[in-house]
């Protein structure tokens, strides 16, 4: 029997393996969402509500290419480790 606090070799091995992998496009894509939704409500409030209504689309767009980083990059980091 192991006594409270000591490590087990296996899983420290299997920690070791598994490092943590970081995609620097993930925060562009977010920064660049938040700055076209803040454009548009900006417009939308000064009443411009075509070029808001133009920034909201463009909104979803980046967004959706944000969230297929996240999830291409899961998908082919998590075969390779």
């Amino acid at each position: 029997m192991e006594k409270m606090g000591t490590t087990d070799s296996e899983l420290e091995g299997l920690f070791e393996q598994k490092k943590r992998v970081k995609n620097p496009l993930v925060p562009i894509g977010a920064f660049i969402t938040a700055g076209v939704l803040t454009a548009g409500l900006i417009s939308f409030r000064m009443g411009n509500s075509q070029l808001g209504q133009h920034l909201m689309r463009a909104r979803v767009v980046a967004q959706g290419a944000t969230v297929a980083l996240m999830v291409g990059t899961a998908y082919y980091y998590g075969e390779k480790l």
